[in-house]
């Protein structure tokens, strides 16, 4: 008679992995529905909810053209032709509200980028200048922007002035160094590559359109893909919890004030290129055109938030109205009169924020729930 030896099976229960319930279908897709819902409810979304309002005024733009103007925009050669002059007459502006946008998101104001654009434009354009050929004209009207930017930065951070002071003093001290480098006198430019510029087509678009893309391109990766621009929005958000996370303010401020004034160096060769000259006068109140487009584009004027793309459809706007307007041939002042009221409607478009749109998404959810 054997004995039987008793064997214990092993629990191993506890040695599989512990396992998530099955996900149903309908609950995935339901979660789904709420996560692109509370994305498009929340802070996430708002720049989203900002820039489609402005291209409902673009569209609304775009209609009044149609209305009033039906024989031009039945042309489809005429249409495409419009387009690429609005894009043309943005691209300047628009370059100088790229720098205005990291600035205003900084916390700061620029009331001297018009200045800074013609003293550039006045420099490269000196006799002396002009002599190192295209290339010390680009590089004279850069490093002319930057310098006077750095002197803005210095000023605001180091000095501790106000921005608005200090901005509104070097504007009115650029266009008096502008007016007698010049001796109040327009200067030609006589260089056939600079002078080229604005008259370069590729594959049918202006180069200025190209130089405007690359710019803002540029913009939004450095405020949307560096540590630069995530300290951009510390800084203008809050200055002092920027400091006590380690962040030299001061310095970073120094550095916004500089990318505006290289900004504005571009914008000088782009602009004297244009009109094949420069002088004291030129780009007259490109400070309030700016700051307006990146108020418009979702800038808070206090700081701390901002995106590149909605300060560009901001610029493309102001472009639009003037563009709607002389195709009409209505007067200046109407102009500026309609334009300040559209101005004011597309900030409310933007307070909206597509509530009715949030509530028929979150409708929509409750249902597939």
């Amino acid at each position: 008679m054997s004995d039987a030896t008793g064997t214990t099976t092993p629990d191993r229960s506890t040695d599989l992995p512990a396992q998530s319930p099955p996900v149903h279908k309908a609950g995935a897709d339901a979660a789904a529905g709420r996560g692109v819902l509370s994305l498009w409810r929340g802070e996430d979304g708002e720049g989203a909810r900002r820039n489609l309002g402005l291209i409902a005024v673009l569209v609304v733009l775009v209609a009044i053209g149609i209305a009033t103007r039906p024989d031009l925009y039945g042309d489809s050669s005429w249409v495409w032709n419009n387009i690429l002059t609005i894009l043309k007459l943005a691209s300047v502006v628009g370059v100088v509200t790229v720098g205005m946008t990291f600035v205003i998101i900084g916390g700061g104001i620029d009331l001297s980028v018009g200045a800074i654009v013609a003293l550039a434009g006045v420099w490269c354009t000196t006799v002396a200048t002009q002599s190192f050929g295209a290339g010390g004209m680009i590089f004279s009207a850069l490093t002319v922007g930057l310098a006077v930017g750095l002197v803005n930065g210095l000023l605001i951070s180091y000095g501790k002035l106000v921005p608005f002071i200090a901005t509104l003093a070097m504007m009115v001290a650029a266009r008096g160094l502008a007016a007698e480098i010049s001796d109040k006198q327009t200067q030609v430019s006589d260089n056939a590559t600079i002078n080229g510029i604005a008259s370069t087509n590729l594959l049918g678009i202006p180069l200025l359109v190209y130089i405007l893309a690359a710019v803002v391109i540029a913009g939004w990766v450095l405020l949307n893909r560096t540590t630069f621009g995530r300290r951009t929005v510390a800084v203008g958000g809050n200055p002092e919890a920027a400091r006590l996370a380690g962040i030299d303010v001061r310095r970073h401020t120094l550095l916004l004030y500089g990318l505006s004034g290289l900004c504005c160096g571009i914008a000088a060769i782009m602009l004297t290129s244009q009109a094949t000259s420069a002088q004291a006068a030129m780009a007259n109140l490109y400070e309030l055109d700016a700051i307006a487009a990146a108020i418009i584009g979702g800038t808070l004027l206090s700081g701390g938030r901002g995106t590149i793309v909605g300060s560009l459809l901001g610029v493309i706007i102001f472009s639009t109205i003037t563009n709607l307007f002389a195709i009409n041939g209505l007067s200046t002042e109407a102009q500026n009169m309609v334009k300040g009221g559209i101005i004011v409607a597309a900030v409310l478009v933007q307070q909206v924020q597509f509530r009715s749109l949030s509530l028929f998404l979150k409708r929509n959810r409750m249902t597939t729930a």
